[in-house]
């Protein structure tokens, strides 16, 4: 409760973690990790919607994303899943979730959110395994979800298909989400460098800028000002004028 400090409601992810005791496969070199309970965590900012008729509370986690009832915590539906580490927000349109499942093998999911229960099997529409970003959360404009992977390729794809509409070397790593504002969409990289890009089924770059320092944290804007943190500083920047 924002007013008093007091929780509403808590609820356990029902999952099975099957992480207690590793010894063999492609986790195995991990289970120093998995002791610590690093299995078990994710770091991916909830988003909540209107879908089906009611709002719903998305979030990703370890091994599986759920849906909830945003007032009362009540589990609506999950896809599972065998990965961990989630940090990619959740994006909606239109009856369809799309998530990222986590940080070994990134891939991108859609999943029709009027299921109930597990709906692994079911409401899973497609996954698209290449070009996904395992840290910096895809923009979706006008239909189309707009990804920077971590090797520096950006790339556009049509979210009711999964079908890659282009793909483009921009450069960089890319740990900070992109923005998308003023009618622009702004990448930026991890040696300080940003492409700005109009949306749309061709890729056409409008500029490229570059700070100091490199970009970690994802951008703000307010007020037609962007609001950037780079490794060492941060910068608004504007086109205001001094009286």
């Amino acid at each position: 409760d924002k007013e008093t400090g007091k929780t509403v409601w808590k609820t356990d992810r029902d999952v099975a973690w099957n992480d207690e005791n590793i010894t063999e496969g492609e986790y195995a070199k991990y289970a120093d990790l998995a002791k610590d309970g690093d299995f078990r965590k994710a770091h991916s900012t909830p988003l909540v919607v209107t879908a089906d008729g009611k709002l719903q509370l998305l979030s990703g986690g370890a091994k599986a994303m759920f849906s909830y009832d945003p007032r009362t915590g009540k589990e609506y539906w999950h896809v599972l899943y065998d990965d961990w580490s989630v940090a990619p927000r959740p994006l909606y349109d239109d009856g369809m979730a799309f998530i990222v499942p986590g940080l070994m093998h990134p891939e991108l999911w859609a999943v029709k959110t009027g299921g109930s229960g597990d709906v692994t099997d079911s409401l899973v529409e497609w996954r698209l395994k290449t070009g996904v970003s395992k840290s910096a959360s895809p923009l979706l404009v006008d239909g189309l979800i707009y990804m920077a992977s971590d090797d520096g390729i950006a790339s556009c794809v049509e979210a009711a298909t999964s079908d890659v509409v282009w793909k483009k070397r921009i450069g960089g790593r890319h740990w900070a989400s992109p923005l998308y504002a003023a009618g622009r969409i702004y990448f930026f990289d991890d040696r300080g460098q940003s492409v700005v890009i109009k949306p749309g089924r061709e890729f056409e770059e409008l500029a490229t800028n570059e700070l100091d320092d490199g970009f970690m944290a994802s951008p703000a804007v307010d007020d037609g000002a962007l609001y950037l943190r780079t490794k060492s500083h941060l910068y608004r920047i504007d086109d205001a004028r001094p009286n």
